[in-house]
C-alpha cells in the first residue's frame, strides 16, 4: 500500500489515495500508521476520496482511530496532493468533509503548491464556561469551526502544563462533548499565540480548526481585529474575518512517500 506523509506546520498526516476504492478497518489502520515507535508515525490518517459533490472529499482519522470531522491543516495538504499528483489542474477547488464543503485557493510556486487559502466557513463561539480541572479554575469559551474546541486565554500559553491538563479538559464534563483544547495570549490585536491539546491526537505542533476557533474567540471577547497571525508551535497561519466566514492561510509539505508491506 503506497501512501505520501504531508504536513502543514508539523501538524503531520499520513495520506491515502481512495479515489478507486479504500483498505478495510481504516481506524485500526490509522492507529497503527500514526504510531510513531511502531508505525510510519503522524497525528492521523487522511483518505482522499472521490466528491460527494465537490472536487475531492476527505475522511480524516485522528491517531488514535476516532473520527474528526474536519482538519485545517490537513484541507491544505488534500490540495497540494491533487494538485501535485496531477489529479486536477484547479486551483480553487472544493473539498468534502464531514463538517461540510470547503473551498480552497491554491497558491503555485514553481509548479507545485506553496501555500493554500482555505475557507472554513463561519466559527461559532459560545457563551464562556467556568469550571474546575487539576485543582485550578478556568474559564473556557466553546467554538466550532468544524470540530468541537475550548479556547482558554491566558497571559503565558509555553508556561502550561499542557500534557497534565489537556486530557482532563479535552473530556470536562462542563464541556458537554470531547474537545480539542487551546491556551491561547493576545499580545496585540494582530497577533495570537496558540497551543494546543487535539482530542484523539494530544499534543500538536498545530491545529488549522484550533486556530479558526481561537480567532473566532478573541473576536467575540474583542480581543483582537479582523485579520491576525496566528504563531504556533509548528509555524504561523494568516486569519482574516471576510463577511462571516474566516479565511485561513498556511503552507502544506510533502516531507516523503513510501510504501507499507502487510
Amino acid at each position: 500500500m503506497r501512501f505520501t506523509k504531508m504536513e502543514g506546520l508539523g501538524n503531520d498526516y499520513i495520506y491515502l489515495n481512495c479515489l478507486e476504492g479504500a483498505p478495510e478497518r481504516l481506524p485500526e489502520l490509522a492507529r497503527r500508521l500514526s504510531d510513531r515507535h511502531f508505525g510510519v508515525g503522524a497525528d492521523g490518517l487522511i483518505c482522499i476520496r472521490p466528491g460527494r459533490g465537490g472536487d475531492f472529499s476527505m475522511e480524516m482519522y485522528n491517531a488514535d482511530g476516532s473520527r474528526g470531522a474536519m482538519c485545517g491543516n490537513g484541507i491544505r495538504c488534500v490540495g497540494k496532493y491533487v494538485y501535485d499528483k496531477g489529479f486536477t489542474c484547479k486551483t480553487c477547488l472544493t473539498i468534502d468533509t464531514d463538517a461540510g464543503p470547503r473551498t480552497l485557493e491554491l497558491h503555485i510556486l514553481g509548479g507545485a503548491v506553496d501555500a493554500v487559502t482555505v475557507d472554513m466557513g463561519p466559527v461559532r463561539v459560545f457563551p464562556a464556561v467556568t469550571l474546575e480541572a487539576e485543582g485550578e479554575t478556568f474559564t473556557v469559551v466553546p467554538a466550532d469551526a468544524g470540530n468541537p474546541h475550548g479556547v482558554i486565554f491566558c497571559p503565558d500559553p509555553e508556561g502550561v502544563d499542557l500534557e497534565r491538563l489537556g486530557p482532563v479538559l479535552e473530556c470536562h464534563p462542563a464541556l458537554g462533548e470531547r474537545r480539542n483544547i487551546e491556551f491561547v495570549s493576545c499580545p496585540d490585536g494582530e497577533h495570537l499565540t496558540i497551543r494546543v491539546w487535539e482530542r484523539g491526537s494530544g499534543i500538536t505542533l498545530a491545529c488549522g480548526t484550533g486556530a479558526c476557533a481561537s480567532f473566532g474567540a478573541a473576536l467575540v471577547e474583542n480581543r483582537c481585529g479582523t485579520a491576525v497571525e496566528a504563531s504556533l508551535p509548528g509555524g504561523c497561519l494568516t486569519l482574516e474575518k471576510r463577511g462571516e466566514k474566516v479565511l485561513m492561510t498556511g503552507p502544506a509539505r510533502t516531507v516523503f512517500e513510501g510504501e507499507i508491506q502487510f
